[in-house]
C-alpha cells in the first residue's frame, strides 16, 4: 500500500492526547506510505493518555513554534480531553491548524479534537462527528454535529471515539490520497 507515498502529515498534539487516537491512525498512515511528524507545543516529548491513566511518551519531531504548516500536506488531530483543551490555549497551535483549512489541505480529527477547530474558527458550516460532549460546543460554533462513526465534509474527516478508528482510518487515507503531492521540505523525521 503506497497510496500516500510522498505525503507528509503533521500530527498536532499536546500532553494528554488519547494514545490510541495517535498510534493507530499514525500506523495506518505510515503503512499507506505517508511520512508522519509529531508537532507539539512541547519541545522533546509529549505524553499520551491511555483511556484512564497516563500512557506512553512520544518523541516530538517539530516544536509548533518551529513548524511551518506549508511543509505539510495534511493534518491529523487526535483527541483526548486534555490535549485539545491545551492546544486551543496555544495561539501557535491554533494558527498551525487553521492554515490547513485556509490552504484547502485535508484534516482528520477525532473525539475531542474539534475543540481546536472551534478555536481556529473553522467549524462553521461543517458537518462534524465528535465525542458527544462537544455537541453543544460545535453547534454554538455553527457546525452540524453528527453522531456517526465517520463523517467526510469536503477536506475534513471526523469521528467520535476510539471505537470508530477503523472507519476513521479508511476515510482519512482515502481523503489524504486525493491530496496533490509537493516536494517535501522536511526529511529525516523520527
Amino acid at each position: 500500500m503506497n497510496e500516500l507515498k510522498g505525503l507528509t502529515v503533521a500530527i498536532l498534539v499536546d500532553n494528554g492526547f488519547e494514545q490510541v487516537e495517535l498510534t493507530e491512525p499514525r500506523n495506518a498512515l505510515e503503512e499507506a506510505g505517508a511520512e508522519t511528524l509529531v508537532v507539539s507545543p512541547q519541545r522533546e516529548r509529549v505524553r499520551g493518555w491511555n483511556f484512564t491513566e497516563w500512557g506512553e511518551d512520544v518523541p516530538v519531531d517539530v516544536a509548533v513554534s518551529q513548524a511551518r504548516p506549508e511543509d505539510f500536506d495534511a493534518l491529523l488531530l487526535p483527541g483526548g480531553v486534555m490535549n485539545p483543551d491545551r492546544l486551543r490555549m496555544q495561539p501557535g497551535a491554533v494558527g498551525f491548524a487553521k492554515h490547513f483549512f485556509e490552504a484547502g489541505k485535508p484534516v482528520a480529527v477525532i473525539c475531542h479534537g474539534p475543540w481546536t477547530l472551534i478555536e481556529a474558527g473553522v467549524a462553521r458550516g461543517r458537518r462534524i462527528a465528535s465525542w458527544p460532549s462537544l455537541k453543544t460546543d460545535l453547534r454554538n460554533a455553527g457546525a452540524e454535529w453528527v453522531d456517526q462513526a465517520v463523517v467526510v465534509d469536503n477536506n475534513l474527516v471526523s469521528s467520535r471515539k476510539p471505537d470508530d478508528i477503523p472507519a476513521f482510518n479508511r476515510a482519512m487515507i482515502e481523503a489524504f490520497s486525493r491530496t496533490p503531492r509537493r516536494e517535501p521540505a522536511l526529511r529525516g523525521g523520527r
